[in-house]
């Protein structure tokens, strides 16, 4: 039973079972505050979206992560691309991505993509993925493959990629990815490193600091950007810690947003950071150099990721 469940993808209880640091369930609930308020994502723009994707086995993390703008992001005809499958190899308390034994990559996806973003006529793509520590290059080659159909289908659309870890892998993964470079790389610090062993089990803060230095070395002309979820219990000093570590190995660009729980199975959210603070810590962020920062309740990695590219390019000519 263990086994078929592992094929099919654990959640909630059955995937946090074997983190190092339980989770409090005993926590209770804060109040939602007012400024907490996403879009309807029942709208006929989300679900024709939803339709495209079914039609080409595509899956988007807006829907496998529980993604609060899911209904701005798909009314507005775009979508963040979870490449390699929905099921991931790690266990991620703050996540609601499924944890299980991955299928293969499919051969066929790069071709699908491609076709999809070139009908959706898309001037920005954003391609993540799930942890695959199954994988000898942890995914990076596939990436790659992505990234070389978008460029013959769709030569004018950008490329941002947001990649995990490499857990080990980084050297090989980041030569990959150097051979077909994306337009922007991203990976995701999402806390500070006092919470990394509760959130990010499996996962190092020096190791990810590694890969964004790494990637700015080996691809000069593609920016770094990485995001940060608060609310997970740090404090804001301790952001700004990591923000100059972020600078310090030469990343650009920025996001921070509020963590929200997927459900009661998953890390409590331990406060509700209002925009004022979040608008003190983007202020903070562009004192240190960053070229362009997007912190607010709502805001995503990959939130409005046109926008926020294009602010970043006009701040470097600042």
């Amino acid at each position: 039973m263990q086994t078929e469940a592992l094929a099919a993808g654990q959640r909630g209880a059955g995937k946090l079972a074997r983190i190092p640091v339980k989770v409090d369930r005993l926590a209770v609930p804060l109040a939602k505050p007012p400024w907490l308020r996403a879009r309807d994502p029942g709208t006929p723009a989300v679900r024709a979206l939803q339709s495209v994707l079914r039609d080409h086995a595509l899956h988007s993390v807006c829907e496998e992560a529980a993604c609060p703008n899911i209904g701005e992001c798909f009314a507005a005809g775009t979508a963040t691309f979870m490449i390699l499958g929905a099921i991931c190899t790690r266990r991620c308390p703050y996540c609601d991505v499924a944890h299980g034994r991955p299928q293969p990559p499919d051969a066929d996806e790069p071709a699908r993509l491609a076709a999809t973003v070139a009908a959706m006529g898309l001037r920005h793509v954003v391609l993540t993925s799930v942890d695959r520590d199954d994988l000898r290059d942890g995914g990076a080659a596939h990436f790659a493959a992505c990234i070389v159909a978008l460029r013959a289908a769709c030569p004018g659309t950008a490329i941002e990629v947001l990649t995990p870890d490499f857990r080990g892998r980084a050297e090989m993964a980041l030569d990959r990815l150097a051979a077909e470079p994306p337009d922007i790389f991203n990976h995701n610090m999402e806390t500070v490193p006092r919470l990394y062993r509760e959130a990010r089990p499996g996962a190092d803060y020096a190791g990810s600091l590694r890969l964004l230095a790494e990637a700015a070395r080996r691809m000069p002309g593609v920016p770094t950007k990485s995001g940060v979820m608060l609310s997970l219990g740090e404090r804001d000093e301790e952001v700004v810690a990591l923000m100059h570590d972020l600078r310090a190995q030469g990343c650009r660009v920025l996001t921070l947003g509020q963590y929200l729980q997927p459900s009661a199975e998953h890390l409590p959210v331990r406060r509700y950071v209002p925009p004022k603070t979040f608008e003190t810590l983007r202020l903070s962020a562009l004192a240190l150099g960053f070229d362009e920062v997007a912190a607010g309740p709502l805001v995503r990695s990959s939130y409005q990721a046109e926008r926020v590219a294009a602010a970043a390019a006009a701040g470097r000519g600042r």
